[in-house]
């Protein structure tokens, strides 16, 4: 399977509709999914389709990227991995471990 991005869509886009602009090209679609925001539920503009076979993603790619859907550019390429977000440090971001800070005791902010 090799899954592509597929950035700006139109924030009506769904799951479903994401799916059927490959299905109408020919392409056999594993899974489509369009990103939402957690809070409000809207589209974030953005999402994922992936494809059986690498040899579809290339075409894919080429066929989709740049085409006009909604008044809009799409942008498709392949999907990288997804980046840490480091969401393990609880210091707020300032880098300190919870010890002290300096050999006096007390913490410089």
């Amino acid at each position: 399977m090799t899954k592509l991005y597929v950035g700006n869509l139109s924030f009506g886009m769904t799951d479903e509709g994401l799916q059927q602009l490959f299905v109408t090209k020919g392409y056999q679609v594993a899974s489509a999914r369009v990103i939402t925001d957690r809070e409000t539920g809207r589209s974030r503009g953005f999402g994922f389709v992936e494809l059986g076979a690498a040899d579809d993603a290339t075409k894919a790619i080429g066929e989709f990227n740049g085409m006009d859907i909604e008044g809009r550019a799409l942008q498709v390429n392949e999907a990288r991995p997804q980046e840490s977000r480091g969401g393990g440090d609880r210091s707020g971001g300032r880098g300190y471990s919870g010890g002290r800070s300096s050999g006096d005791g007390r913490r410089r902010y």
